[in-house]
């Protein structure tokens, strides 16, 4: 008899801070001139009520993005933690955009706070173009490099090890300790090439995915768990995924393809040209989910009601 005890599924929302609307192309993508329709603006009002409904709705946590276009996440999640007083907010940092012992000070500020209600979601780019936009000129592996050294030094001060790091990326003197009381927040990662993958099962504490067929997945989740294993270490893992929900599956499919019909040919040619751009494994993956089908929705359902126009 299998008496394993699993901890419980968590779910959470998505805090749309580069504008919303009812339609494809209205958030969780940069603002690049694609179709958009209907836009509704992050403004603190919108935002406020989005963290409301997510908490009353029974929701565990809220992820707050990253990427050009949208809001800073961290003065963001400062001025939302207050809104609720269970939800809690995974905030999306890039550590090429900031300094790891800074980083430690920042989240311990936003862990009294919210009262710990904060985790981590470390992202180390997936475009060349977006992050040279932003100053940062390494290249794909050594990114993944100084994100593990990004998370060593800022664990190392949390922890209040009195110890100099000469590394690489980051060199930093006697570390200060973070405030008491402060726990240190989880951290969650993604990446789906190799170099991510052997940072994420040395790091992380949740490896995250995009959705792709089960099959695919359960082969992920066995590669990472036998990776982090190597290290002494288990993974919790996450989804990311997009629902549509109706009182059937039929209902729900209608609504897809209603959706699909809003958007013009030229405009799925530019956006499939653009991601083509990306460096990004993961992206890679569900790009070539949809090579050789159609463009209608039930054609791109790669398992059973898993759709993967999205991607």
């Amino acid at each position: 008899m299998n008496t394993e005890v699993r901890p419980p599924i968590q779910l959470d929302w998505f805090l749309p801070t580069n504008g919303d609307g009812r339609h494809l192309t209205s958030s969780g993508l940069p603002k690049v001139g694609l179709f958009q329709q209907g836009e509704r603006a992050p403004t603190l009002d919108y935002l406020r009520q989005i963290v409301r409904a997510t908490e009353q709705a029974g929701f565990d946590g809220i992820m707050v993005p990253t990427a050009s276009g949208f809001e800073d996440p961290w003065l963001i999640t400062a001025v939302l933690a207050q809104e609720v007083r269970r939800l809690k907010f995974l905030l999306t940092l890039r550590p090429g955009m900031e300094l790891p012992a800074y980083t430690a000070h920042r989240a311990a500020t936003l862990q009294l706070l919210s009262e710990n209600r904060l985790a981590l979601h470390v992202v180390t780019g997936s475009s060349r173009f977006e992050q040279r936009s932003l100053g940062d000129f390494l290249e794909h592996d050594e990114r993944y490099a100084r994100t593990a050294e990004f998370l060593q030094v800022f664990q190392a001060v949390w922890a209040g090890k009195q110890a100099a790091h000469p590394g690489r990326y980051y060199r930093s003197g006697i570390n200060s300790p973070v405030a008491p009381g402060a726990e240190v927040p989880a951290i969650y990662f993604g990446g789906a090439s190799e170099a991510a993958e052997q940072v994420g099962a040395a790091h992380g504490q949740t490896y995250l995915m995009w959705c792709e067929p089960p099959a695919m997945i359960a082969e992920r989740v066995l590669r990472m768990r036998e990776l982090a294993a190597m290290q002494g270490r288990t993974l919790r893992f996450g989804l990311r995924l997009h629902i549509f929900a109706d009182r059937t599956d039929e209902a729900a499919w209608a609504h897809v393809e209603r959706l699909l019909e809003e958007i013009p040919k030229d405009a799925i040619d530019q956006a499939q040209r653009q991601m083509a751009k990306y460096e990004s494994v993961g992206q890679s993956r569900q790009t070539e989910l949809m090579k050789g089908r159609g463009r209608g929705a039930r054609e791109l359902e790669v398992s059973a009601n898993l759709w993967a126009g999205v991607g």
